[in-house]
């Protein structure tokens, strides 16, 4: 007798492989048998032809602070994720200095956008070194599984201090090796960078943007010495020489996978092809350089409640801000206070904010359904030329909608074309892995948590403007080989043997809901969501931890420890 049976389900394994139809079977957390008929069970769950796959694996995540007091880590437990990598772009909570936190909290929030009140008000601090910190989350029962990854903004504010932003010292250099070493062997999956202008805080850039390759190497060494673990970077320059080379070498003389944010870039949008050859060439030198993409434009959403909209920085608007939305709306369509708006200019020298809010080409309602491909024919400026009107009509009409809720899609690379084909290519290339999802982060301007699902509803179903993708390849994507980038043996496919996360699908019923505004963070902080339905359960080690989007209380996740 097997302690679960999920019955007549049609079972997409992550492997790649054909789709088939049967039982899988589950004891101890643990699947037993999979396809025909597995015998009776002490609990049944009845498929009756619903999609069972494995649990979706994201490895690009910023929960650091959110799992020290959110057991559901949502919204990424509504859509069907069940392990979760986090430390990402090398920020983070741990190591930290006593006395030392609220840097780390205002670096947070400058550069991924999370409400520093919330991560204040949430954030115990029950830890001083990474191995602690790993100690603290694994103390804590959640939803899913959580993995960490040492962050270098963090190891550079513990050992040096004020001075995290400048040069290292040679003595420096080897104590942060050491901190990444220990870190890893404690259980840290990985180390990560950031190598970015746009990562930034009041303090300025993100420490260790500018640092030199032989203190990449160097902490690279630390990582070879724990014999394990994954080095992430997001940074501008991996196209050119001086990056590529420090990479190569780290990859080829500690063995580490090296992996780093991709995608087309509108000033240089061929480019990401030559980075897939790159990456193509080094798998053939037994090097695991690989590039990490998203599946569907990272885009920014504007609104009346998010940190940016085309008429934010307007002193028209500047001087409605505080007030209620409903009466900042009611304010906005009034006649004189329409035609300011329009006619001003923005109230900012910044040249990347001014342009960001006005590639009028480049904004589109998003709707609801949402639409992430949409046709150029339907941006601001193509329907303001239709109209005969200024953008700036267009845009803050459809600001206005659903009294002042609506949002609107400004995509930031990946869709020079104004379509989907070069992530297709991008994501479907043998030596890329899908991330970049950004859950937890981005609170106010970012909804892409929902990415998971946004595989199956769009690149499975429903994408009409090109082609889609197999059910089986899309699972893999999400599943097999996101958990292979960071040697978690135990999941990502179904197998016997394998650990039972799973989710139950419809994949006719599977639909996305429209991002929206809640305030339900610690101090009421704000955050995008996006809601779902379709997942019928999600099961963790074998246990039902959601049922048709609802948490069951059971709260079997835990602490991912890397493994030597």
């Amino acid at each position: 007798m097997h302690d679960l049976v999920i019955r007549d389900a049609v079972i997409v394994d992550g492997t790649g492989g054909p789709t088939r139809t049967g039982d899988v079977a589950v004891d101890d957390g643990r699947i037993t048998s999979v396809g025909g008929d597995c015998g009776p069970g002490r609990r049944r769950l009845d498929a009756d032809g619903l999609l069972l796959t494995p649990g979706w694996v994201d490895i690009h995540t910023h929960y650091d602070g959110q799992v020290t007091w959110d057991p559901e880590v949502t919204p990424s437990s509504w859509h069907g994720v069940t392990t979760v990598v986090m430390g990402n772009c090398g920020v983070g909570f741990a190591p930290v200095r006593p006395g030392s936190q609220d840097f780390l909290i205002e670096v947070m929030e400058g550069v991924e956008d999370i409400p520093g009140t919330a991560l204040h008000e949430g954030i115990d601090w029950r830890w001083e070194t990474f191995p602690e910190y790993l100690d603290a989350l694994e103390r804590m029962p959640r939803v899913l599984d959580v993995a960490a990854q040492v962050p270098h903004a963090a190891v550079r504010a513990y050992v040096m201090g004020d001075r995290a932003h400048e040069d290292a010292a040679p003595d420096e250099v080897e104590a942060m090796a050491r901190l990444v070493r220990q870190a890893i062997e404690a259980g840290a999956v990985g180390f990560t960078t950031s190598r970015t202008i746009l990562h930034r805080s009041r303090h300025g850039f993100v420490p260790g943007t500018s640092a030199p390759a032989e203190e990449l190497l160097a902490i690279g060494d630390g990582m070879a010495g724990a014999g394990r673990g994954v080095f992430e970077m997001v940074s501008d320059h991996t196209g050119g020489e001086a990056e590529r080379t420090w990479m190569v070498e780290l990859a080829r003389r500690t063995g580490a996978t090296v992996t780093y944010a991709l995608a087309q870039a509108p000033y240089a949008p061929t480019a990401y092809r030559d980075a897939l050859e790159e990456a193509e060439r080094m798998a053939g030198e037994g090097l695991h350089v690989v590039p990490q993409v998203s599946c569907r434009p990272t885009g920014m959403l504007f609104g009346l409640q998010s940190s940016l909209h085309p008429f934010i920085t307007h002193p028209t608007y500047r001087a409605l801000a505080d007030l209620p939305l409903a009466e900042r709306v009611t304010r906005m369509r009034r006649p004189e206070v329409r035609s300011q708006l329009v006619g001003e200019e923005p109230g900012t020298d910044n040249p990347i904010a001014r342009a960001l809010m006005s590639r009028w080409d480049q904004i589109f309602p998003l709707g609801d359904p949402p639409d992430y491909e949409p046709a150029g024919e339907a941006s601001v400026a193509a329907v303001a030329a239709r109209r005969r009107r200024q953008p700036q009509e267009v845009a803050l009409d459809w600001l206005l909608e659903r009294e002042g809720t609506a949002l609107l899609f400004a995509p930031l690379a990946s869709y020079v074309e104004q379509n989907h084909d070069a992530i297709r290519e991008m994501m479907t290339h043998p030596r890329t892995i899908l991330g970049l999802s950004d859950g937890g982060a981005h609170c106010g301007l970012i909804c892409d948590a929902s990415m998971p699902t946004f595989l199956l509803t769009h690149w499975v179903r429903d994408r009409s403007r090109g082609d889609r993708l197999p059910l089986e390849l899309a699972v893999h994507l999400q599943t097999g080989r996101t958990a292979e980038a960071y040697g978690f043996s135990d999941r990502g496919t179904i197998e016997a043997g394998m650990r039972a996360d799973l989710n139950l699908v419809d994949l006719d019923g599977l639909r996305l809901h429209a991002p929206e505004m809640v305030f339900d963070l610690p101090a009421g902080g704000r955050r995008l969501v996006q809601g779902v339905e379709g997942y019928r359960a999600t099961l963790v080690a074998g246990q039902v931890t959601m049922e048709d989007g609802k948490p069951t209380g059971s709260r079997p996740g835990g602490l991912v420890r890397s493994a030597a």
